[in-house]
Formats: C-alpha cells, structure tokens, sequence
C-alpha cells in the first residue's frame, strides 16, 4: 500500500530533487530551468489553495510525486485540474506508486470542484504513455506550446 499525502512546506528541497527524475531520458532539462525559482514555485503551489504536490511516501522515503493545479474554468468543460509534473523513482516504476498518485490528484480535483484532469506528455515517453493508457483516459489529443 502507498501512503499518498501532500507536500508540506519544509520538503521544498525533498520535492526539487525528485525534478530530476522528470530530466533523464528520455526527458531534458527545460532551457531555463532554474533551481532557485524552481524552490519558490514549489513553495508557492504547496501554500495554494489551488495546488497541491502530492507526494507518495514509504517508510519515510518519497518514491514519487504530482503537482496539481486548479487553472481554467473552461465554457465547455469546466473547472480543469492540470498535472503538469507526476514522476517515479526509478527504482519503484511499475509498482502502482504513478496509480497511487494519480488517483490521489483526480480525487484531489473532485473535492476542490474540478470536472476533469488532462496532462500532457512529450513524444517520447512511451513508458509513460503505456501507463496513461492504462489509466483509461477519457480522451487523447495533441498539445503544442511555443516558448515565448
């Protein structure tokens, strides 16, 4: 059984080292990322209201992670719930950490009033795919995002 829990405020540097798992292949670290506003960001989604990091915990070892955040209230579909990160230890892949988590934050949506989750996933995480898959989703699309 995984304990999924929020992050709380003193696991800032916890949940920044967890980054890394999301920046090996097949991912990259992002061109401007930066530790220092990274440490900030986390802070500030843990504080809100309208996010969470939720963290899955084993005898006091953090074995994954999902940032959430309540973001648009859509005309047609309502209040989404955004993951923008959900990650596993290596090590602990495929043992229902990345369910656990997911779980977590779709019934963290439903209780804040979301309708609906949707992430996104870059080409080449078909391991991650797979697992979305699974997951049954209700819908699949294309994202595209221009760097400003």
């Amino acid at each position: 059984m995984h304990e999924v829990r929020s992050a709380v405020p003193d696991e800032v540097e916890r949940v920044l080292g967890m980054y890394e798992w999301l920046f090996a292949p097949p991912g990259s670290v992002p061109p401007r990322w930066e530790p220092a506003h990274a440490r900030e960001a986390i802070a500030a989604t843990i504080a809100s209201e309208r996010s969470t990091i939720l963290v899955c915990e084993h005898r006091g070892g953090l074995l994954g992670f999902c940032s959430a955040y309540l973001d648009l209230d859509s005309v047609r579909y309502g209040l989404r719930c955004w993951v923008e990160d959900l990650a596993v230890s290596p090590g602990h892949r495929s043992q229902g950490v990345g369910r656990a988590l997911l779980d977590a934050a779709k019934d963290w949506a439903r209780a804040k009033g979301a309708t609906h989750l949707e992430l996104d996933s870059g080409l080449a995480r078909t391991e991650a795919h797979r697992f979305y898959d699974r997951e049954g989703p209700a819908w699949k699309g294309y994202q595209y995002t221009w760097t400003l």
